[in-house]
């Protein structure tokens, strides 16, 4: 049973810069995709940016130049530095690991999540 733990989340005024982690219970970031994913209410669910097992990366184009995924498998940890922070950013971020051609399904692992606040 993998566990994925999210952190880093938190009150941020717009401009302003965040560091969020997801750290797996096994070693399983060097062999899947992991994306990150953020929900706002009432809007659906999207995907901000994903990792491959060879490091390539994708962002969603509201984040393109902000955000910047990367992993660091000794740790078990992928991150997501966000930078340029807008009140648009705010939502709950969870991280989400598959075997590529799977993220974001039900054969993936997900997080529960970290509040992020974009506020003045």
């Amino acid at each position: 049973q993998v566990q994925l733990v999210e952190s880093g989340g938190g009150l941020v005024q717009p401009g302003g810069s965040l560091r969020l982690s997801c750290a797996a219970s096994g070693s399983i970031f060097s062999s899947n995709t992991v994306g990150w994913y953020r929900q706002a209410p009432g809007k659906q669910r999207e995907l901000v940016a994903i990792i491959t097992s060879r490091g390539s990366t994708t962002y969603a184009d509201s984040v393109k130049g902000r955000f910047t995924i990367s992993r660091d498998n000794a740790k078990n940890t992928v991150y997501l530095q966000m930078n340029s922070l807008k009140p648009e950013d705010t939502a709950v971020y969870n991280c989400n690991a598959a075997p590529i051609g799977y993220i974001g399904t039900s054969r993936s692992y997900w997080g529960q999540g970290t509040q992020v606040t974009v506020s003045s």
